[in-house]
């Protein structure tokens, strides 16, 4: 696993500058939303969900006077839900409130005990988002001044420093305890890019250190905002890849002198999975006016399946993505909480398990809602999707270099290279080994912790981080397939300067020759290998 770098301080400045703010409601943030916070805009909170919010508060005070056991108010939390630490007597008075924010600090304090490097700056900003919109949808029950902390954060520019590993994915607790540690005045925090204590940034920023009390401290530890908003960061990149994928391989087919026919409409209505007719539908746009849609006496009739197969791959990912993308959705605008505050005016049946939860104006509701698993697994199965693309490109590049199914110079040569490609097989097939053995599904491998209580794991920070380092794994390969691609093209228009590429792939082509040149003679390619990458990133 890669490190975790910290932003440069230039860099962090620059996310400062981004003007632009984004509406949050609880109710329709997507991953999108969490990526452009991330990078820097800031946030405004729709004053109906700031009153839905207080609302849950309300009633989670009122089922404290009402004498109900509430786990991580009135009794702790994990295996010691059976100590009391508060008992409300029917009020709040100021000794009952000062026993509330006792207990809700040493909660705090308890539960900050991650390891690694401190997460990026970038990171961190979307850990805020998601458990801010999160609350929003007011299943937390936290005072508007926690809520308002969230916002100030971001705002200004304030990023809590938080560990980067240390979290089981059962709830992100020894990770997200940082926050709480931070609004205390507490802890570091990266403060406009520069790390100092916590209480000095307050200080600069103008803002009130946080009296935790009632539920904020659980609420505010006790979620899997660190999960997801590496889920959301990981999704949008993975969403770009397959854009740059499709790009890649149709000017990739168009070197390799391939066939189009298994991308034709007769071919896929033959076989007419949804995506899958989609998928062909856009790679025949892509290739609009090629010169693969032209006779050519040396095309093969049947292409190597890493060419021929290629929609469904790419039809794979997209499924992935969909479906993740409606999952996170969800997740990204609901309650994680345990207990969580539901608003119902009363309960669905008079049985008594469930009537007890309710007070005045809604419920405290123990919950499981801190289980990702049904998301996890859909980004385990990502994983699998990106090692299958991984080696399809591998594949092809390796097809590229051979003159058998080209009928061009071995390795992509001139007459004036040695050995031209003919070595640099080894780093993509690496990289696409790496991310093969990284498709290994990671949410089992967990041991029951706290007391045996939380037995069930799935380890959710390092799916998406495992997933992160295959994407990042995986630009560096269609990078080199690029550099393949681009050569050939440029060894076929030395034989016909007529040759036609699509308009899209020319485009790319045209582009990318800024950046990497024809190796007319050997060169050292690991700078060309980096920015073949870069620039696949941050191809528009």
């Amino acid at each position: 696993m890669k490190s975790f770098r910290l932003l440069s301080l230039a860099a962090a400045m620059a996310l400062s500058l981004n003007a632009s703010s984004i509406v949050l409601n609880g109710e329709n943030i997507t991953p999108a939303d969490i990526v452009k916070i991330s990078d820097g805009a800031k946030v405004e909170l729709s004053e109906k969900a700031i009153k839905k919010a207080q609302k849950a508060h309300n009633v989670l005070l009122n089922a404290a006077k009402d004498g109900q056991k509430i786990y991580g108010l009135t009794v702790g939390v994990g295996l010691n839900k059976d100590k009391k630490f508060v008992d409300a007597k029917g009020n709040l008075d100021a000794e009952v409130i000062k026993a509330s924010t006792d207990f809700n600090i040493g909660l705090i304090h308890a539960h900050c005990g991650g390891v690694g490097e401190d997460m990026p700056l970038k990171t961190a900003r979307a850990v805020l988002a998601t458990r801010l919109n999160n609350m929003l949808f007011a299943g937390a029950g936290v005072q508007t001044d926690v809520i308002n902390l969230y916002k100030e954060f971001l705002n200004h520019d304030i990023i809590p420093a938080m560990p980067s590993t240390g979290s089981m994915g059962e709830a992100d607790i020894t990770i997200l305890g940082h926050v709480g540690l931070a609004m205390m005045g507490e802890g570091y925090v990266y403060f406009k890019g520069e790390k100092m204590q916590a209480d000095e940034a307050l200080k600069r920023a103008g803002l009130k250190k946080l009296s935790p009390f009632g539920k904020d401290s659980l609420s505010i530890l006790s979620s899997n905002a660190y999960s997801a908003a590496l889920a959301s960061l990981v999704l949008e990149d993975m969403k770009h890849s397959l854009e740059m994928s499709k790009l890649v391989f149709a000017l990739s087919i168009e070197a390799f002198n391939g066939n189009v026919a298994p991308f034709l409409k007769e071919a896929s209505d033959l076989r007419p999975f949804p995506t899958f007719v989609k998928t062909t539908k856009e790679l025949r746009e892509i290739l609009k006016d090629s010169y693969l849609w032209d006779q050519n006496d040396e095309r093969a009739l049947q292409d190597p399946l890493s060419y021929r197969d290629a929609s469904y791959f790419f039809a794979a990912m997209q499924d992935n993505i969909d479906e993740l993308e409606n999952l996170m959705k969800i997740q990204l605008n609901s309650s994680d909480d345990n207990p969580g505050i539901s608003l119902a005016n009363k309960s669905e049946t008079d049985k008594f398990q469930e009537k007890k939860l309710f007070t005045k104006d809604g419920a405290v509701v123990p919950t499981s809602n801190f289980e990702p698993l049904l998301w996890v697994l859909e980004f385990e199965k990502a994983s699998l999707v990106l090692a299958h693309n991984s080696k399809a490109s591998s594949l092809r590049t390796i097809k590229l270099s051979n003159d058998n199914f080209t009928h061009l110079t071995r390795f992509l040569g001139t007459d004036k290279t040695v050995h031209a490609f003919g070595a640099m097989q080894k780093p993509f097939v690496t990289l696409a080994g790496e991310n093969e053995h990284l498709a290994n599904p990671a949410s089992l491998n967990y041991t029951p912790v706290a007391g045996e209580i939380e037995d069930v794991a799935t380890n959710a920070p390092y799916v998406m981080q495992k997933l992160q380092k295959q994407l990042d794994n995986y630009y560096h390969i269609l990078g080199m397939e690029l550099m393949h691609a681009a050569q050939a093209i440029d060894l076929r228009m030395q034989k016909n300067s007529e040759l036609k590429l699509s308009a899209k792939t020319k485009k790319l082509y045209d582009e990318y020759r800024k950046i990497v040149k024809f190796v007319e003679v050997d060169r050292p390619y690991t700078d060309d290998f980096r920015n073949s990458a870069k620039f696949l990133k941050a191809y528009k």
